[in-house]
């Protein structure tokens, strides 16, 4: 599958405000500075269509993408606020985790969230915390390491096994998990055939 159209469709402050829940809808969240913006337009092959900044924190709202595949299919792409480090008020902060919250649990046609993880480092507590908490919510959900380039293969290939080893104490079986670069492009094919194979299954609300 490919991606033929990708354009910009509304920015959200509350999971109320996004629009129809019409069509098969794929989240990308993270840590701040993780690499998410750079992801997504790596993987529509827009170079500007989600806005990246080296400032942890730029995105805000619930920003919502719909996309054109080779398919002829529609569905949407979200570009949700980092959770972790940034440099802005707790109460802005609260207000951030209760709106990616309600999203996640209440947005009607989820059908996957893409949960980046920087290959860098080894296995942070903020990214543990959220994944055990999407298991409990029982939200579908795939890792996607990024930012592979930097590191020398063995690096990421070890850092990927310290963060799936580290889910065994919560975890029967390890989540589907990419490895990824939007700067030699790795994974794209892989994470666009995952998405096409999950809009065969889609059923309209």
């Amino acid at each position: 599958m490919e991606i033929t159209s990708a354009k910009y469709v509304i920015s959200s402050a509350t999971y109320k405000q996004c629009p129809p829940a019409e069509k098969p809808e794929y989240a990308f969240i993270g840590r701040s500075n993780v690499g998410k913006s750079s992801l997504i337009n790596m993987l529509t092959n827009q170079l500007k269509l989600a806005k990246t900044s080296a400032n942890p924190g730029k995105t805000q709202l619930i920003n919502h993408f719909e996309i054109v595949s080779s398919d002829k299919k529609k569905w949407n792409i979200v570009d949700l606020p980092g959770y972790g480090y940034a440099k802005v008020s707790q109460k802005a902060r609260n207000n951030w985790e209760n709106m990616i919250e309600s999203y996640i649990r209440k947005r009607e046609n989820l059908v996957c969230l893409f949960v980046l993880i920087d290959s860098r480092h080894t296995p942070q507590a903020n990214d543990l915390e959220f994944v055990n908490q999407l298991g409990e919510w029982q939200i579908p959900f795939v890792l996607v390491f990024t930012k592979t380039d930097k590191n020398k293969p063995g690096a990421t290939l070890r850092h990927c096994k310290e963060f799936l080893d580290a889910l065994a104490d919560n975890w029967e079986q390890p989540p589907p998990h990419y490895l990824t670069s939007a700067t030699t492009r790795v994974g794209r094919k892989e994470i666009l055939d995952y998405i096409y194979q999950l809009n065969q299954s889609f059923k309209r609300l």
